[in-house]
């Protein structure tokens, strides 16, 4: 059944199963396959928008009256059927109400909980933005129940930064934070640097338009390795700002290197941008960053940088984004050498740390504002 008659059912069922004494009438219906024809009804093309999204806020119904509930739509292949739906659909009412029952199935339900978590990574690469956003929102609850991580979520996360949509990046870099608390954090933090220089393969398809198409400059402007590449150096800022620890770590994997070609990046001013904002707090923070970076630029340069680190990228010149571009700056060998452990701290945070922390707080909230 379609239409108006299959909606006015699936509500008259809704208000037998949420009724004080809906027990009886709840066994009633599983009994007859109520769960199973739910779950089809989702994937039915013909089914109105509405139709199953009266599904969807029934199986909520039905999810909340215990465990054992949950577990039995998870047994009619439920997860991936409302999973695939949340990617389908167009309604984002809808995919909020998916949402709220996706968070149900993932609490109290240590059996499916894993098959849940799977899900929702699997719904990364989705084609819809919404449907990304409530997920990766999901999978911060659902990683905090699970613990330990799977090894795929890495590579999708990181993938998601590719994104335009800013609502879908946020929440990724909110995921990111969380996972840096994880068994990932080393191969999480080696991916975002290595985001910062995309592979020549990637950005060698511009080649080829750059003389004969005059609109390769919006192209570039949303070229899906150059928005990951921007995203990759703001979420570095972000780890870095929350926890000393982490922006050590990333010292040792060149991070300061690798912020600096992404300055050089004159194909995407939001790449240059987000590089440069970090690299401050860098050499903020570091001394031996500053020294290094000091020399690589030239004074010229490095006074422009420390004027305005977050309008450079309008001030630079070629030659200047060819110096930042093709930098060999190596702090690694420097902390090798000597070491950054407590006793020489000191050093390497400089004197005026509190000063220093000060200024970072003001400056995170200074770039909130702006953004």
């Amino acid at each position: 059944m379609t239409g108006l008659c299959l909606e006015k059912i699936l509500k008259s069922i809704g208000i037998f199963l949420s009724a004080v004494s809906s027990n009886r009438y709840l066994i009633e219906f599983l009994e007859v396959g109520g769960v199973l024809t739910l779950l089809e009804i989702l994937g039915l093309e013909k089914i109105k928008e509405e139709d199953k999204k009266e599904s969807i806020k029934l199986l909520q119904v039905i999810a909340n009256c215990g465990r054992k509930y949950k577990e039995l739509i998870c047994e009619s292949y439920g997860v991936r059927s409302i999973a695939e739906f949340l990617a389908k659909s167009k309604s984002e009412e809808t995919q909020e109400e998916v949402q709220v029952l996706l968070d149900s199935l993932v609490h109290g339900n240590p059996k499916y909980q894993n098959q849940v978590y799977k899900g929702l990574i699997a719904l990364l690469p989705s084609a819809s933005p919404k449907a990304q956003q409530l997920s990766l929102q999901t999978l911060r609850t659902a990683q905090s129940i699970m613990g330990a991580t799977h090894p795929s979520i890495v590579a999708c996360v990181l993938n998601v930064l590719r994104t335009m949509h800013l609502e879908v990046q946020y929440e990724a870099i909110e995921l990111i934070k969380d996972l840096v608390n994880y068994d990932v954090c080393t191969a999480l933090l080696k991916g975002l640097v290595a985001l910062l220089i995309p592979p020549v393969k990637e950005t060698s398809k511009l080649q080829p338009k750059i003389l004969s198409d005059s609109t390769v400059l919006q192209l570039t402007a949303h070229l899906p390795v150059f928005l990951q590449q921007a995203a990759a150096a703001k979420a570095i800022g972000v780890l870095a700002r929350g926890n000393n620890s982490l922006a050590e770590e990333m010292l040792h994997l060149r991070v300061v290197h690798s912020l600096m070609a992404a300055m050089g990046n004159t194909d995407h001013s939001n790449s240059q941008r987000q590089a440069s904002l970090t690299l401050e707090y860098f050499v903020q923070m570091f001394p031996v960053v500053e020294e290094h970076v000091r020399k690589s630029m030239g004074e010229e340069l490095y006074k422009l940088f420390l004027s305005n680190a977050e309008d450079l990228y309008m001030k630079i010149d070629s030659i200047q984004a060819d110096i930042l571009a093709a930098n060999e700056v190596n702090v690694t060998r420097a902390l090798n050498l000597g070491g950054l452990s407590n006793s020489n701290m000191g050093f390497y945070l400089g004197p005026r740390d509190q000063e220093q922390r000060a200024y970072i707080t003001h400056f995170q909230e200074d770039v909130k504002g702006k953004e």
